[in-house]
């Protein structure tokens, strides 16, 4: 991506789609925190992380 950070969040056209991509050659490293943020996120948790730079409506 041209911010060279992920999209991590929920899809702005189709309910119940939610995204984590774009973790470039960092993939390995961050997947498994991003599966953990979008699995407090989609359980009704707040994470103790602010997505907002992450959104895929950033672009």
């Amino acid at each position: 991506l041209p911010d060279s950070l992920p999209v991590i969040g929920p899809s702005r056209r189709m309910a119940n789609v939610w995204y984590g991509f774009g973790h470039g050659h960092m993939g390995l490293t961050w997947g498994p925190t991003t599966g953990r943020l979008l699995g407090e996120i989609v359980s009704g948790a707040k994470p103790n992380v602010d997505l907002s730079a992450f959104r895929v409506d950033r672009f």
